[in-house]
């Protein structure tokens, strides 16, 4: 295993989510605790052709060690150019395929959970990755299954094809975001193989992280969506607490715009809009709060507003 990333222990990892889990994002809940960070899906055509928006994409911070870089992928040849581009980039320690994605565009060129009609396929590009690869590690994120759940035999050709690891998402390409998460099925899938499993789905606190990890016997949990507006979230696993100070959720809050305005310059302001009403829910005066950002451009402006903001209001109970 990487040196800095073992199954001795669960870890956590940030799932890749499109507009939210970028460089700024990543880089801050690495500092305040995830184990391991995953790039936004990358289109192995647009790797392949060299897209400077994919690339750029990829960039990661100095402190996401390991970092993971997930592909969308249809068709073997394409997987293979991408990774032969991914190899000649430094830094990325694992390289992930995406079979879950249940998005229409994504599944109607073939890749992300389209790839559960096809586990043939699915399981011909594992191996197409992990022999080209130079990186340390081979991934890949599923969901239960398609229309239908066959989870077992998903799982078992995703370990078959080579993988070290994998993800899975409890709910089938149907079940989309709303149906209930089948955690027993991802229990079921820990239990039929040997390769770590990373449970994924509505893990949106600290206490449901923890009886995740409890009820399905997984070797790690990856939260996308429940650590968006709440990125203390790894802090909370790795130190083991349930209580946050908000001095810490103030630190976070004001790193992550540092780093968006870093790494997006003045856009970043625009931005970090829709962070900023996600941070600010629970908080008395977030109306007023949201309404007054909305009409500031100028990032010392607006870094003054929200430090004043979360530094003095409080919670309301």
């Amino acid at each position: 295993m990487l040196k800095n990333l073992s199954f001795d222990k669960p870890i956590f990892v940030l799932a890749p989510l499109a507009g939210f889990t970028d460089l700024p994002f990543r880089s801050v809940v690495k500092k305040f605790g995830a184990d391991l960070t995953v790039s936004e899906m990358l289109s192995s055509n647009a790797l392949a052709h060299g897209s400077v928006k994919t690339l750029h994409m990829l960039e990661k911070s100095p402190n996401e060690d390991p970092y993971s870089a997930q592909i969308s992928a249809s068709e073997v040849d394409m997987a293979k150019r991408a990774v032969e581009v991914l190899n000649e980039h430094n830094g990325i320690d694992i390289i992930d395929l995406n079979c879950g994605c249940p998005v229409p565009k994504v599944v109607g060129h073939g890749s992300g959970s389209s790839l559960l009609l096809n586990l043939p396929l699915m399981g011909d590009i594992i191996r197409t990755i992990k022999d080209t690869s130079n990186k340390n590690l081979t991934s890949a994120k599923i969901r239960l299954g398609f229309e239908k759940k066959n989870h077992i035999e998903i799982a078992k050709v995703v370990e078959g094809s080579g993988a070290d690891f994998l993800a899975v998402h409890g709910r089938t390409r149907a079940g989309k975001f709303k149906a209930a998460v089948d955690y027993d099925a991802i229990k079921e899938i820990k239990e039929a193989i040997n390769i770590p499993v990373i449970a994924n789905g509505d893990i949106d606190s600290y206490e449901k992280a923890k009886w995740v990890l409890e009820h399905t016997g997984a070797d790690g949990v990856m939260i996308g969506r429940g650590a968006v507006g709440a990125p203390w979230i790894f802090h909370q696993l790795k130190t083991g607490s349930k209580d946050i100070d908000k001095n810490i959720k103030h630190d976070i809050i004001m790193e992550h715009f540092d780093k968006m305005i870093e790494f997006y310059g003045s856009h970043g302001v625009a931005m970090f809009r829709k962070h900023t009403h996600t941070y600010s829910k629970g908080y008395r005066g977030a109306s007023a709060l949201r309404n007054s950002i909305n009409h500031i451009s100028d990032a010392k402006e607006y870094r003054a507003v929200i430090d004043d903001f979360f530094s003095n209001s409080e919670l309301v109970t």
